[in-house]
């Protein structure tokens, strides 16, 4: 039992937080963990190999969570996994030959565009719609990004589907759902490309993932509609901020 040392109860603990915040608003938790794992050193390509292996287990609690609170719209769901998954990899076989850092900055400043419209748009009165438009783009797009930049797919596909006026609690569940099968995607092709290593990291962030998991889907079934809005808005604006800020 080596590896139960306080550095691994760290790890956890970040994980527990990451999860949290994704499970509630639908992002967050790869951009959380990577820039962990990159103050550590971690190369681009085993960070986001990394996360993506301990989302295995998380974004699985996060999925089975969603779909007992009633989070999930299966239509929605279906149409995101296909282009999803292909997206992923492609993601990640592209990131073992090319710096995925190199993209951050450029999706870093969409994000923050995409936050500002989020928080404007909670505090607008224009009637829900359910979105059945440019899903295929949209799933091919998020998880590709986020296999090559070791988070993305959250805050790109939840953040655009609620500016576009899709229930937020319906569009959480969803992506949350999805995103299982696009960290499982990216895993495997991490894996038959250049290999998983950091596995004490892997189970620390997948037990503090998949500890909070289900206190993350209540929370979006239970969270008022305009506050989740402002604070998923606020969530993206500061992150990439910081991030563009980092950058420069």
């Amino acid at each position: 039992m080596e590896f139960l040392t306080q550095e691994f109860a760290l790890y956890v603990l970040a994980g527990f937080v990451a999860q949290l915040i994704d499970g509630a608003l639908g992002m967050a938790y790869g951009v959380s963990a990577s820039s962990l794992l990159s103050v550590f050193g971690v190369s681009p390509q085993v960070v986001s190999a990394t996360v993506h292996a301990a989302e295995c287990f998380t974004t699985g609690a996060s999925s089975i969570s969603h779909h007992a609170f009633g989070n999930v719209d299966k239509v929605l769901f279906r149409r995101l996994l296909i282009p999803a998954v292909i997206g992923a990899v492609v993601g990640a076989y592209i990131l073992t030959s090319i710096d995925g850092k190199v993209l951050k900055p450029y999706i870093s400043i969409y994000l923050v565009i995409m936050g500002a419209v989020i928080i404007a748009k909670a505090f607008t009165r224009v009637p829900p719609r359910k979105v059945t438009t440019h899903l295929a783009p949209l799933g091919f797009f998020g998880a590709l990004v986020d296999a090559m930049c070791g988070g993305g797919w959250g805050p790109i596909v939840a953040s655009n589907l609620i500016i576009r006026g899709n229930d937020t609690r319906i569009t959480v569940g969803s992506v949350n759902a999805v995103e299982f099968f696009v960290t499982l995607a990216a895993s495997i092709t991490f894996f038959l490309t250049i290999g998983l290593t950091h596995w004490n990291i892997i189970l620390a962030l997948a037990i503090g993932g998949v500890i909070a998991a289900p206190l993350a889907a209540w929370a979006a079934k239970h969270i008022p509609h305009k506050p989740f809005m402002v604070l998923v808005g606020l969530l993206i604006v500061v992150i990439n901020s910081l991030r563009i800020f980092k950058i420069l």
